[in-house]
């Protein structure tokens, strides 16, 4: 099977599952927002529970899990429904083996969490209760860890991104992943298939002030991931995925890697903030209008475009007024951007269209980034059917 990833279409709110090609089909969920109305049979809401349990593998026991859950950050629309669909706590204590494949928890067999982005979070808002659920599972799994000198096994396994104030994870060097560094370790192994840049949450900062930035600018957990396309190809297509990070994270990074901006290039990218127009000004939209300021810096640490690369906005259908987000405005930024790598925008509430959304699914391949469009009529989860590729050119620069 090719490498995929594919956007599921939960309206402003994330949910993308990359899906290696190797022999195992690894898979790393990023986010999840299942909305109660996508659980009842009788709702409007795509059933994107089942969608995502559609692709997903089964253990030894019968359970769907994901080799690894990437929580970008704590705010509800990126991890909605997961206490209701995933199972937190020990494995020991599972309890759905007696239940339907369409009802049992899945299985998170590695978490991916940021101590920080979570303490950037607490500062301006009351976390959610399955925000508070996750890190508590978090803590929980970092303590099994310490007890156990990280010599753990699936369900227990966690790799922290990013460091934490004062020296709260200097012992915890084996599970830390430090920013501007790469990885490609999950669940115990290291893999061929992916890469994991990681650009941010940026390290805490002595200064009150750009910390104090930090958390008022969605503070997320970014990376650029290279994805195989098969054995013979190991750069078949860099994805960059930075949850809500806004303008000020954004200018940082530009900043930061102006001298050497590879590694924010991309084939394509998750358009943060759900085509947020503070991903790209400090000005109000709603206020400015078409007076509002473009960040000439943050701006350029988005368009490090490929050629044909591709921009998803994960959000509801973007309209011509002052919305935000999504925002028209940033929406014309985005389209902007990639007419320049003669590449295409997408946005997933409009997918195929308007009120019929279905997953979004792009293949890796030797040649670049194909979008596989899989429809099925009449079914809130339609099953992926047919395959129809649209290739695009790979742009290695």
């Amino acid at each position: 099977m090719p490498t995929t990833v594919t956007f599921f279409p939960v309206d402003n709110g994330d949910m993308t599952l990359i899906r290696l090609g190797d022999v195992d089909s690894t898979t790393i969920l990023i986010d999840v927002n299942i909305r109660v109305d996508a659980d009842d049979p009788d709702g409007k809401v795509r059933d994107v529970a089942k969608d995502l349990r559609g692709q997903l593998k089964k253990d030894a026991n019968g359970r769907p899990y994901v080799d690894a859950f990437l929580l970008s950050h704590p705010d509800q629309d990126h991890c909605r429904g997961l206490t209701r669909h995933f199972h937190l706590g020990s494995l020991s204590d599972y309890a759905d083996d007696a239940k339907e494949y369409k009802d049992k928890k899945i299985v998170i067999r590695e978490l991916w969490s940021s101590p920080i982005v979570f303490r950037r979070a607490s500062k301006n808002h009351t976390l959610c209760d399955d925000a508070k659920a996750l890190n508590k599972e978090a803590r929980r799994r970092v303590q099994v860890n310490k007890d156990h000198y990280f010599a753990v096994s699936d369900g227990d396994r966690i790799q922290l991104m990013g460091k934490d104030i004062d020296g709260k994870t200097d012992d915890l060097v084996p599970i830390v992943r430090p920013v501007d560094e790469a990885f490609n370790t999950i669940c115990g192994r290291t893999s061929k298939f992916f890469s994991a840049f990681l650009l941010a949450p940026i390290d805490a900062s002595t200064d009150e002030e750009v910390e104090e930035c930090l958390a008022k600018n969605q503070s997320s957990v970014i990376i650029n991931f290279t994805l195989a396309a098969d054995d013979n190809t190991p750069d078949g297509a860099k994805f960059l995925s930075g949850g809500d990070a806004e303008v000020f994270i954004w200018n940082r990074q530009w900043d930061r890697h102006k001298k050497d901006p590879s590694v924010l290039e991309y084939d394509m990218m998750q358009a943060p903030h759900h085509c947020s127009w503070h991903s790209l000004s400090y000005d109000s939209w709603s206020e400015k209008g078409e007076d509002a300021k473009l960040d000439a810096d943050a701006r350029k640490a988005l368009s490090r475009t490929r050629s044909g690369a591709v921009i998803v906005a994960s959000c509801k259908p973007i309209k011509d007024d002052d919305s935000d987000p999504p925002c028209i405005r940033a929406k014309r930024e985005y389209v902007a951007i990639v007419d320049d790598a003669e590449g295409r925008f997408y946005c997933t509430g409009e997918y195929p269209k308007a009120g019929e959304e279905e997953p979004m699914v792009f293949t890796v391949t030797s040649q670049g980034v194909a979008l596989a469009q899989r429809r099925e009529a009449g079914s809130k989860a339609a099953a992926f059917t047919s395959t129809t590729l649209t290739p695009l050119p790979h742009g290695a620069t």
